[in-house]
């Protein structure tokens, strides 16, 4: 059955590279931030474990063009046909582009198929990973008001249902089980798989215009630099400070109205061109709009391939045997995971005076208020047990580097820039030395002290006397009265109003700190 449109399903099928189909799933693939996909192989009846994966017969990719936009476009690319070292850097990159949303239902398990299929023809490793992703039940549940954080029942929604749910539609599961190795394929057949794809949009935009109707992820993104937005190309391309996204927008206009007006040598020079200031990707897509980019910062997934997921179930019995060890060895290949190499990633933009600003997780707040002692900007998570995704938020919104001891976090990377690092030292002292030296940061005997240690806040510019202190503490902290007579200064912090003065406890906690840090 069609999904309601207002306009019909468009169906390309793929099945030569030297077909204009084929360049069109190119060309649609540049012009994408969304899309859908899905796959069909021919299903193996009777066996348990299986000694090999199934092989994949078609990838269905479901392209919604353009910004805002209702057109979408559904390639059936038949894997049977096409040699599938020609498609793999194509679908690699797809796969992976910061710039691409990808739906999906269940989708590994197809990742896992697919990979191995290519793999079978020689395109090794295939494929491991899907980012940014967002899951249909994930969607759906959303959609559901469920909370944060809590998993949902262990009988998920089938696609079928959550189909007639949110669309209104029966999608029809009949051909699923039906024979995709067999060529030609019927109409039946590519109606079918071209629909599973396409509805994944179609969910998607209801989930979307939800969004945008509560107006739930208003405070989640940075504005643009207003400053940037309106600057011709000329400008933008002379102007070093202005954000990449507004670069490559702006240029991937301008291009398109320029190559659509001059001749064909000026579009090749404007390609080579092209070539050297979209170096963060390998293809000139279209970056994705601040409404897509919210959705995915917040509610965003990824897929991800380990080794025993490549392997067939008649494969991984025998490991059972040896859980502990597994759990073991995997939980090394965790605290390997994007251990820092060579200079630091950080966005010097991000902090004040070229330093970057700190966000501790939990599990290392003391960091904080040592980081707070040397005069480092550190602040700690907004609650008490805060999920994955609420620290991720506030350190995007507050543009701080992310100090965590959990490596599970480091999966998500790429929702912040790559701004976390992983802290190795278990104790306090060893911890802010490791952040000093990896970070590069230039500590000075002035600096000590110079912040809150209790909210991370300044003082006030020029010192209290003893009774501007006691007037600035009454109702809100005692001062003793063995400090009246001792002609001492007393500062206060500007977020929290919090009192200190030049008393036994600084001094110590100087020298401490002189001596940690080694300063001369």
């Amino acid at each position: 059955m069609d999904l309601p449109s207002e306009k019909p399903l468009q169906i390309h099928l793929v099945n030569s590279t030297e077909s204009p189909e084929f360049t069109r799933l190119t060309q649609s693939l540049t012009r994408s931030s969304i899309i859908g996909l899905d796959a069909e192989w021919k299903p193996i009846r009777g066996q348990t474990h299986q000694p090999t994966f199934p092989t994949v017969s078609l990838l269905q990719l479901a392209c919604q063009l353009g910004h805002d936009s209702d057109e979408s476009e559904t390639f059936l690319l038949d894997l049977h046909s096409v040699p599938l070292p020609s498609t793999w850097e194509l679908l690699r990159e797809t796969f992976v582009s910061p710039d691409v949303l990808k739906l999906g239902f269940k989708f590994k398990q197809d990742l896992v198929y697919l990979s191995s299929t290519f793999c079978l023809q020689g395109c090794d490793p295939g494929f491991d990973k899907v980012e940014p992703y967002l899951d249909i039940t994930s969607i759906y549940y959303q959609m559901q008001h469920k909370q944060q954080g809590r998993k949902g029942p262990k009988e998920t929604k089938s696609l079928a249902t959550i189909c007639k749910e949110v669309l209104g539609i029966s999608l029809s599961k009949e051909l699923q089980c039906s024979d995709w190795s067999h060529r030609p394929l019927t109409e039946e057949q590519k109606t079918y798989a071209a629909t599973d794809a396409h509805c994944l949009l179609k969910i998607f935009n209801v989930f979307q215009d939800n969004i945008v109707k509560k107006g739930n992820s208003s405070d989640d993104m940075v504005e643009l630099h207003s400053s940037g937005v309106n600057l011709g190309l000329k400008e933008i391309l002379e102007k070093h400070d202005i954000d990449d996204k507004i670069i490559r927008i702006k240029y991937f206009e301008a291009s398109h109205i320029f190559q659509a007006t001059v001749s064909s040598e000026h579009c090749q020079r404007i390609a080579e061109v092209d070539v050297a200031v979209s170096r963060t990707s390998s293809r000139n897509t279209m970056p994705m709009n601040e409404s897509l980019l919210k959705i995915v910062r917040k509610y965003g997934e990824k897929i991800l391939l380990r080794k025993s997921d490549r392997k067939p179930k008649a494969a991984r019995k025998k490991v059972k045997k040896h859980s502990s060890l597994v759990a073991v060895t995997r939980e090394k290949q965790l605290d390997n995971t994007g251990d820092w190499q060579g200079p630091p990633p950080w966005d010097l933009s991000l902090g004040g005076d070229g330093c970057p600003k700190f966000l501790c997780d939990v599990m290392i707040e003391g960091l904080a208020k040592h980081l707070r002692c040397v005069g480092v900007d550190a602040a700690i998570p907004s609650s008490k047990k805060p999920e994955s995704r609420e620290l991720l938020d506030q350190a995007y919104r507050e543009q701080r580097v992310l100090l965590t001891r959990d490596a599970k976090l480091l999966r998500h990377q790429y929702l912040i820039k790559n701004q976390i690092y992983r802290v190795k030292n278990l104790l306090k002292n060893e911890q802010l030395l490791e952040v000093i030296e990896t970070f590069q940061l230039q500590i000075n005997e002035d600096q000590l002290m110079s912040r809150c240690t209790k909210c991370n806040g300044r003082f006030i510019q020029k010192p209290l006397t003893t009774e501007e202190a006691v007037e600035a503490a009454k109702g809100f902290q005692r001062i003793p009265d063995c400090l009246f007579n001792k002609n001492l200064e007393f500062w206060q912090c500007m977020e929290c109003n919090q009192l200190y003065w030049e008393g036994t406890q600084y001094h110590n906690a100087v020298q401490k700190f002189i001596d940690v840090c080694k300063l001369n």
